[in-house]
C-alpha cells in the first residue's frame, strides 16, 4: 500500500476519534503521531519538532500568565468593581458582557467565564432577571472576545503555528481583529436583544454540593462596604455571602435586617461557600483576624486546607480561643463548616466533632496537624491576592504590548514574562505545571507533526486536487462559505483546535490549486473553528450549562442564530481585508 493511501486512512480514523471521543483526544493524537512513526511516514526528528516550536511554548506560558492573573484577582476585581459601581443592574449587564469580550480577548475563555459567572449571576437577580437568560449569552461573549487578538484564543495560536511550515506567514498579533472585532460587536448586540427572548426563564441551580462555611471577616479602613447599608452591599445577591451577626466593640448584633449599616472595625459573620469567603477577602476591603495575626507573627500563610475534626479531639467543645488553637498548631482558622446552619459568630462556635475547619499556614505546619484534624482537600490555588495585581498586570501586558508590536517574538515575550513570574513568586511552580491544559499541548504537537506527513508524502495534493476539481465551480465565495460551514460542524463534536488543524492543509491545498491567495480561507477556518455556540460541549458552555439548567436543545436554538450571524459577517467582511 503506498504512504499517500496509508496516511489517509490513518486522517479518516483520526477524524472519527475526534468527533466520537471514543479515546481522549490527546491519546488519539499520540496514537497518531506512534503510527506515523512506526509505519516509517516520519523521522523522529520531524515527529517530535513540534513539541519544541514556538506554538507549544507560547501555549504554555501563556496558561501559566493566565493563572498569574486569577492568583492576583485581577479578573475577579473587574467583575466586581463593574457590579459595585452599579446603578441599573439591567443595563449594567450588558457592560458585563461586553467586559467578559474583551478580557476574554487576551485571556483564556474557560478562565474568563468561570471568574465572571458568580459575577453576572448576581447582577441578574439583582435586575429580576433569571440567571439562564444571561449565563449562556455569557460563555458565547467570552467565545467571541477570543476570536479579536491572536492570543485569545489557542486555536488563534495553533494556526499561526502551523502556517510557516505550510509555506504562509504566521498570523500578526492584531491580525484577526480585521474580522473578530466586527463578528464580537454584532455577535454582543445579538447576545444583547435577540438571545434572552430565546433562553428560558429558568432559577439558577443552587449550590447545595458546595459547603457553607462561617468566617469571620473584619472592615478594614477604606472598605467599599463601610458607610453602606447591608442591602447596599450586595453580599448576598452580588457576593453569595449571607451575614449572620455583626460584632461592633463589646455588642453583637444577631440576624442584622437589611437596612443595618455596616461601620469601619465591625466584624461581619459571614457564611457562604469557602471560594466566595476568599473572594470577598481579597476583593471587599475585609480581613481575617486570626489570619492576619500569623502573619504578624512572621509565618507565611502557604497553604490553604480543609481539616474535619475526629472524635478524640481536644478541640471539642471548646471555642478556638480556649483551645489556643493558633498556638497549639500554628496556623489560623478562616472559617468554619457545621451541617446545622447557625447565627453564631465563628468566634463565639463551641468546636464539635464532625467541624470542617478552613485552616492556613506554612506546609509544614498544616502537615503537623495531628491525628484529631484530618485534611479533606487543598484550596490554596484558590486564594487571591491583589497585592500582586499591579505586578501581575506589568508582566501579561508588557508580553502583550511587546509581542503585539512586534518588539519580541510572541513566543520569547511570554517565556520571559512568565520566567519573571516564577522568580518572582506570584504562581508557585507546582502550581504553573498544573496550569498548562497538557491535553491540548500533545494534541497540538501531534498535529503539527501530522502536517508535515500531510505534506511530505503527497496526501495532500491528492486530496485538495480532488477537492478542487469538486469546489472549482463554486467561485472564492461560495468555497469560503464551504470551508467555514465544514469547520462550524467539525468543531462542534471536536476540539476546536483539532477541527482547524484538520481543515488547514485542505483549504491552502485547495486555494493554491485554484489559484487563489490561501489567506482568506485560512483566516475564515481560524474563525469558525472557534465557532462553538450550537452544542453544550465547549468548555465555557459546559461552565454555565449545570448553573443556568438548559437543556441541550436550548444551545441549538440560541447557537444556531449566532452562528449564522457570524457566518455572514465573516463573508461580508473577510474578502474585502484579504481579496482573494
Amino acid at each position: 500500500m503506498d504512504p499517500v493511501t496509508i496516511l489517509l486512512i490513518l486522517f479518516v480514523a483520526a477524524l472519527v476519534l475526534f468527533a466520537t471521543e471514543w479515546l481522549p483526544v490527546d491519546v488519539t493524537a499520540l496514537l497518531l503521531l506512534g503510527a506515523l512513526l512506526a509505519l516509517g511516514l516520519l523521522k523522529p526528528k520531524e515527529a517530535f519538532a513540534g513539541f519544541g516550536s514556538d506554538t507549544v511554548l507560547t501555549l504554555a506560558g501563556l496558561f501559566i500568565l493566565t493563572r498569574v492573573l486569577l492568583r492576583a484577582g485581577v479578573i475577579e476585581w473587574i467583575g466586581t468593581t463593574l457590579a459595585r459601581r452599579a446603578r441599573n443592574a439591567g443595563g449594567v449587564i450588558r457592560g458585563m458582557l461586553s467586559a467578559v469580550a474583551g478580557v476574554s480577548a487576551f485571556t483564556s475563555n474557560t478562565a474568563t467565564t468561570a471568574v465572571f459567572l458568580p459575577v453576572v449571576t448576581g447582577l441578574a437577580r439583582r435586575a429580576g432577571i433569571a440567571p439562564s437568560r444571561v449565563l449562556m449569552p455569557l460563555a458565547f461573549a467570552s467565545i467571541l472576545g477570543g476570536t479579536v487578538t491572536l492570543i485569545g484564543t489557542t486555536t488563534n495560536l495553533v494556526v499561526s503555528g502551523a502556517l510557516p511550515g505550510m509555506g504562509l506567514k504566521p498570523l500578526g498579533f492584531f491580525e484577526l481583529a480585521w474580522v473578530g472585532l466586527p463578528v464580537a460587536l454584532v455577535g454582543l448586540l445579538y447576545l444583547f436583544f435577540v438571545a434572552p427572548r430565546l433562553l428560558p426563564a429558568q432559577e439558577a441551580a443552587l449550590e447545595e454540593s458546595l459547603r457553607a462555611y462561617l468566617a469571620d471577616l473584619t472592615v478594614a479602613p477604606g472598605s467599599p462596604l463601610a458607610g453602606q447599608t447591608l442591602r447596599e452591599t450586595g453580599l448576598g445577591r452580588d457576593h453569595g455571602l449571607t451575614v449572620v451577626a455583626v460584632r461592633r466593640g463589646q455588642d453583637t448584633v444577631y440576624a442584622p435586617g437589611p437596612d443595618f449599616r455596616v461601620q469601619e472595625g465591625d466584624t461581619l459573620a459571614v457564611e457562604g461557600p469557602s471560594e466566595r469567603i476568599l473572594t470577598g477577602k481579597s476583593t471587599l476591603g475585609v480581613f481575617s483576624k486570626s489570619e492576619q495575626k500569623l502573619q504578624d507573627e512572621g509565618t507565611a500563610p502557604v497553604r490553604l486546607v480543609e481539616a474535619v475534626v475526629m472524635p478524640g479531639s481536644p478541640l471539642t467543645g471548646r471555642t478556638l480561643r480556649e483551645a489556643r488553637f493558633r498556638e497549639r498548631y500554628g496556623v489560623s482558622v478562616l472559617a468554619l463548616h457545621r451541617r446545622a446552619r447557625t447565627v453564631e459568630r465563628l468566634g463565639g462556635l463551641r468546636v464539635q466533632v464532625g467541624d470542617v475547619l478552613l485552616v492556613q499556614g506554612s506546609a509544614d505546619r498544616v502537615a503537623a496537624l495531628g491525628d484529631y484534624l484530618t485534611v479533606l482537600g487543598d484550596l490554596t490555588e484558590e486564594q487571591r491576592d491583589l497585592r500582586k495585581a499591579p505586578l501581575a498586570l506589568l508582566l501579561f501586558g508588557g508580553a502583550v504590548v511587546a509581542g503585539g508590536l512586534g518588539l519580541l517574538p510572541l513566543s520569547v515575550a511570554v517565556v520571559i514574562a512568565t520566567a519573571l513570574a516564577l522568580a518572582l513568586r506570584l504562581v508557585s511552580p507546582e502550581e504553573a505545571y498544573r496550569a498548562v491544559e497538557w491535553p491540548v499541548i500533545v494534541l497540538v504537537a501531534c498535529m503539527l507533526a501530522f502536517g508535515t506527513a500531510f505534506e511530505d508524502t503527497g496526501a495532500a495534493r491528492v486530496l485538495t486536487g480532488a477537492l478542487s476539481g469538486v469546489l472549482e465551480p463554486l467561485g472564492p465565495y461560495g468555497l469560503l462559505a464551504a470551508l467555514f460551514a465544514v469547520t462550524v460542524a467539525l468543531t462542534q463534536p471536536m476540539s476546536n483546535q483539532a477541527a482547524a488543524l484538520v481543515m488547514l492543509p485542505l483549504a491552502i491545498g485547495t486555494a493554491k490549486a485554484l489559484g487563489y491567495d490561501p489567506r482568506p480561507f485560512v483566516v475564515g477556518i481560524t474563525i469558525a473553528a472557534s465557532n462553538s455556540f450550537i452544542t453544550p460541549l465547549e468548555p465555557s458552555c459546559m461552565l454555565v450549562y449545570g448553573p443556568g439548567r438548559y437543556r441541550f436543545l436550548d444551545f441549538v436554538r440560541v447557537g444556531a442564530g449566532l452562528t449564522l450571524v457570524t457566518f455572514v459577517v465573516a463573508l461580508l467582511v473577510i474578502p474585502r481585508v484579504w481579496p482573494f
